[in-house]
């Protein structure tokens, strides 16, 4: 009975951060960077989530800035104040590239067919080069996300794995004592860096995953949009 009670008394006394503190060696060194890591990743997350957020609401207004204005010029106007639009700033790529290719116009009004043809093109290319400008800028920090939980739980793994063989040393050279208390603390300090792995790499996954198709939400209405862009300017300004 008495035995019993102190094998209970120590199980409550391994708490988590007892757990952590009491870790040595290889485990403490798992430790802190998985923590590290989980730090990062919980910075990132609240970070995009804001980024996203904002990115979500201003291309909303900006569509409907866009949809109502009747002219282009007071719509790009109104777009540098959307700094976080991804559509927005496509519009203003493609606004200035147009704007450029109406003065040349002016200037040389020689080889008409051929400058519309180009002239249209070269909005195109601004269209494109803006879409994969912000969704480089979208997908910013998310590989960290994406490597955090893929490798958190082997990093974590690999801590347990190593407490675990240091306990069973401990063991072979206390030949003498093999009761559970001999152990049992080794081995719980070590499972400690599997479950702190799992839980920096579940909220990363999730996070990684749900950002991704708010991305790809964002995605698909720039595409529309440029797709929608060059057809008033091909009917407004290439006739």
């Amino acid at each position: 009975m008495e035995r019993f009670y102190s094998i209970a008394l120590a199980a409550e006394q391994l708490d988590v951060l007892t757990l952590v503190k009491d870790s040595t060696g290889a485990v403490m060194a798992v430790l802190i960077i998985l923590v590290a890591m989980s730090l990062i990743s919980w910075y990132i997350i609240a970070m995009k989530a804001v980024y996203l957020s904002k990115a979500r609401r201003q291309s909303d207004a900006f569509q409907g800035i866009f949809w109502s204005s009747k002219r282009l010029d007071n719509t790009y106007k109104e777009a540098e104040n959307l700094k976080r639009s991804p559509v927005a700033q496509m519009f203003r790529a493609g606004y200035i590239e147009l704007t450029k290719l109406k003065k040349g116009e002016k200037e040389k009004d020689k080889e008409a067919e051929s400058m519309e043809l180009s002239g249209i093109e070269n909005v195109e290319r601004a269209l494109r080069r803006a879409s994969l400008a912000e969704t480089t800028e979208l997908e910013k920090s998310l590989s960290f996300l994406a490597t955090t939980g893929s490798t958190a739980p082997f990093i974590g793994l690999f801590g347990t794995v190593w407490g675990i063989m240091h306990a069973f040393v401990n063991l072979s050279a206390n030949a003498s004592d093999l009761g559970i208390q001999t152990v049992a603390g080794p081995i719980a300090e070590a499972l400690i860096a599997t479950a702190i792995g799992l839980v920096a790499a579940i909220p990363s996954v999730m996070a990684y995953n749900y950002f991704n198709q708010k991305i790809k939400v964002l995605q698909a209405d720039m595409e529309s949009f440029s797709n929608d862009f060059l057809n008033i300017v091909k009917r407004h300004f290439f006739k």
